[in-house]
C-alpha cells in the first residue's frame, strides 16, 4: 500500500522522487500497531527535513499518516519518505514544500540467519541523514553479492569500519560491546541498544575484527543479526552475547503508532 498525504499516490506524483532521488526516509517495524523507538524515528524525520528542505515537519501528522496504512495486526515494515513533488533539480534552492509518502512491505520473520559481508571502501554522502539516494550503497551491495557474500561493510581509506549499506555494525571483544566511532547514520535499533546495554564507542579498524568474539548487524527491520564472516575471516555466529542483545532489544517498550 502507498499513500501520499493520506491519499492514494499516482505515478505522476512519484515522478520527481524517481528522477531526482532527493528526499529522506525512515523505516519502522510495526508489530500489532506498535513500534520500538517511535520517538527516534519521528525525531529523525523532523531533523532530516530541516537538513534537506529547511522546512518543519509535524511529527504528529506523520504519525497519523503512518497509522493509516500500518497493519493493525501482525508485523509489517512501514516506510515514511519525505520529498517535494515539485522539486526542481535545476533550482534546488527554491523554497520547498515537502510531502509525506507512506508505503508498507512485509516484515521478515526474526531472527534472520547469520550473514557474511565483504568490506568495500566507501563513505556515504552526508551519513547523518537517512537519504533516499541509495545508489552507492546498492552498488556495493550488488558487488559483494556477486562475489558470493550477503552484503557489504564499509571501510574508509584508512580501513576504519563504519557501517553497512542499510544497517549498523557492532562488536563484542569478550568484555564489552563496541560500536564503531565513525561518520555513520546512527540507526534507531543501535540507539535503543545503546540505552539498554553497556557499551563503548571507539574506532574499529578492519584488522581488529579477527580478535572479536562476536560481530552483529542491527536495524529496525532485522533487529539483531549475527555476522558469520567478514571477508575471509570466519566469526562465531552463536556467541551468547547475540541472544543477550536480542533479548535486550525485544524488551524495549513499544509505543502505539
Amino acid at each position: 500500500m502507498a499513500e501520499l498525504n493520506g491519499k492514494p499516490v499516482s505515478v505522476d506524483q512519484l515522478k520527481t522522487l524517481a528522477l531526482t532521488g532527493y528526499g529522506h526516509f525512515t523505516s519502522m517495524r510495526v508489530e500489532d500497531g506498535r513500534v520500538r523507538g517511535l520517538s527516534f524515528h519521528l525525531d529523525r524525520l523532523v531533523r532530516d527535513c530541516r537538513a534537506l528542505f529547511d522546512a518543519e515537519l509535524d511529527p504528529e501528522r506523520v504519525r497519523d499518516l503512518a497509522r493509516r496504512v500500518a497493519p493493525a495486526a501482525g508485523a509489517g515494515v512501514v516506510r515514511v519518505t519525505v520529498f517535494d513533488p515539485n522539486f526542481d533539480m535545476g533550482h534546488p534552492s527554491a523554497k520547498a514544500d515537502p510531502q509525506v509518502l507512506v508505503t508498507t512491505r512485509p516484515a521478515a520473520n526474526l531472527p534472520l540467519s547469520p550473514m557474511r559481508v565483504q568490506t568495500r571502501k566507501y563513505v556515504r554522502d552526508l551519513p547523518s541523514v537517512k537519504s533516499v539516494g541509495l545508489f552507492g550503497q546498492l552498488l556495493h551491495r550488488r558487488a559483494a553479492q556477486l562475489d558470493g557474500f550477503d552484503d557489504a561493510l564499509f571501510v574508509d581509506e584508512q580501513s576504519f569500519v563504519s557501517e553497512g549499506g542499510t544497517w549498523n555494525i557492532g562488536f563484542f571483544d569478550g568484555d564489552r560491546v563496541i560500536w564503531p566511532e565513525a561518520d555513520i547514520l546512527v540507526g534507531v535499533t543501535m540507539q535503543l541498544l545503546k540505552e539498554a546495554h553497556a557499551h563503548v564507542d571507539r574506532p574499529v579498524q578492519l584488522a581488529d575484527i579477527a580478535g572479536m568474539q562476536a560481530v552483529f548487524a542491527t536495524n529496525a527491520a532485522i533487529g539483531v543479526r549475527a555476522v558469520s564472516g567478514v571477508d575471509d575471516t570466519a566469526l562465531t555466529d552463536d556467541h551468547p552475547i547475540i541472544d543477550t542483545l536480542r533479548k535486550s532489544y525485544m524488551e524495549v517498550p513499544t509505543d502505539p503508532l
